[in-house]
Formats: C-alpha cells, sequence, structure tokens
C-alpha cells in the first residue's frame, strides 16, 4: 500500500500508521475463504507474525469485527457497516441510483454501477425491473477490469502507452474459453472501444453472459465509473444489445455528467 504524501509532495514515517495497515491487510484476508480460519491461516495470508496477527484480530474483536470461538476466527455483520459508509458517502452512488432503476425499468432488465479498483472491477448500485429476479451482479461483486465491458470503458481513460504498461503487468487469467488474453489484442479491443464510446464484452467473463457498458464521465469528461446492463446469450443479442440497451445506457450517463464533481 502507498505511503501519503503531503502537500509538498514529501512522505514522512509519522505519517502512515502500519498497524492499521496491517489491520486492513489482515481483514481484506478473510475473503480468500469462505470457511472460519485459524490464526496460523490468517497470519499466513497476511504475511505477518504470528504475535502481531493474534493482537489484531482480539483489536478486531473487542470493536465486534471479527468473533472467535477461540480456535477459529470469522467476520461478524458488524464488517459491513464499512461498505455501508462508503456507499452513503458516494456520490456517483447516489447520483446513478435513479438513473440505474429508470433504465432498468426500461429495458426490463438489471442495470449496474461499477468502478475500477486496482486491476478490478467493483459493483457499487444496481437497479432492476419490478418483477422476481433470481440472477445478477451483487453490490460488492468483484471481477477483473480486462475481461468485463464496465472494465474496458473505464480502462480506456488510460493513453495507449500507459495502458499498454497496465494490461502487461496485470494478472489475465481466463476466465471462460472466449476470454481474450493476449495484452496486445486486449490494447486494441479497448482502444477501439475508447473510440465507440461503449464496450460489449461476449462470455469473456462469465460463460453464456455477454454484457455492454458506457463510461460514466464527470463534469470535467474524466472517467469515473461505468454503467452496464448484461443477459445470457440464450435471451438477448449482440444487435439488441447496441439497438436497445445502449441508447438508454447512454442518455443516462450523458444525463447525470453535470452532476457530479
Amino acid at each position: 500500500m502507498p505511503k501519503p504524501k503531503r502537500e509538498n509532495g514529501e512522505t514522512r514515517a509519522t505519517d502512515f500508521v502500519e498497524s492499521l495497515d496491517r489491520g486492513l491487510r489482515l481483514l481484506q484476508k478473510f475473503g480468500t475463504t469462505s470457511r472460519p480460519m485459524t490464526l496460523s491461516d490468517l497470519a499466513r495470508a497476511a504475511e505477518l507474525p504470528r504475535a502481531t496477527a493474534r493482537r489484531i484480530l482480539f483489536t478486531l474483536e473487542r470493536g465486534g469485527f471479527v468473533a472467535s470461538d477461540g480456535k477459529l476466527f470469522t467476520l461478524t455483520p458488524h464488517v459491513l457497516t464499512l461498505a455501508a459508509s462508503y456507499l452513503r458517502s458516494s456520490q456517483v452512488a447516489t447520483v446513478l441510483q435513479p438513473v440505474l432503476d429508470r433504465i432498468a425499468t426500461a429495458a426490463q432488465e438489471i442495470s449496474s454501477l461499477s468502478v475500477l479498483d486496482g486491476d478490478g472491477v467493483v459493483f457499487i448500485a444496481r437497479g432492476s425491473p419490478a418483477r422476481v429476479f433470481s440472477t445478477g451482479l451483487d453490490i460488492g461483486y468483484r471481477l477483473p477490469a480486462f475481461c468485463t465491458s464496465v472494465g474496458r470503458v473505464m480502462l480506456g481513460q488510460f493513453d495507449d502507452v500507459d495502458l499498454a504498461q497496465r494490461l502487461a503487468k496485470m494478472g489475465r487469467e481466463p476466465l471462460t474459453p472466449h476470454t481474450v488474453t493476449d495484452p496486445k489484442r486486449l490494447c486494441a479491443v479497448i482502444i477501439a472501444d475508447r473510440a465507440q464510446g461503449y464496450s460489449l464484452v461476449d462470455r469473456e467473463a462469465e460463460p453464456g453472459f455477454r454484457s455492454i457498458s458506457v463510461p460514466i464521465r464527470r463534469y470535467d469528461g474524466a472517467i469515473i465509473a461505468a454503467i452496464n446492463m448484461g443477459a445470457h446469450v440464450d435471451r438477448i443479442s449482440t444487435n439488441e444489445m447496441i439497438d436497445r440497451f445502449l441508447p438508454l445506457l447512454r442518455e443516462g450517463a450523458d444525463s447525470v455528467k453535470s452532476m457530479l464533481l
């Protein structure tokens, strides 16, 4: 994790709270498995000394973020207050929620909002039509950026040189037989998507699923998020996505540009 810089660009050792950094890193390791973890498991995963991990876990337990039976540790629902704080304070999620609801109702499909986080994308809001549904990306769901339509439109904010370097460095494990992993080919695809103003990804992130996305720009044109709509390949063709979904997504993105600072 990079250390914070002062206004003059310098970093002082006293500006960085190492214990907090370690605690956050340990919290993140709970997400690597769906089962309770031992002290040794967590210390190893977070690359921390066992004694340090024990003190951190005791602190988190006192704060209500972790529960333990004496041997195994699990997260508690109290951890969700951290995510809730982000969502309540996120201007883009607040502004886009009515847009997501509107276009989801118009298309009778789920719409989602995501932001770029490192080499991945995180879904932070979604709208759904007024009917029962059983599928869709949950808030907090994370996917690689390189093989998702939302990720590609957000990666399009970088210039060609920076984009090529980022793609070369990031992990590009295929998620389906259709996933494009070659960095040069990916770079060309993202540049083309940037020029046309949208990205359509067909069965690269999930088998049998395709999606279309447009970037969300703030008042000065900078890309800060992306909205998308997706559907199973048996129900929606790529042409229908472009003809029916793309105008709704573009209208939604355009309607909030002046509202995002």
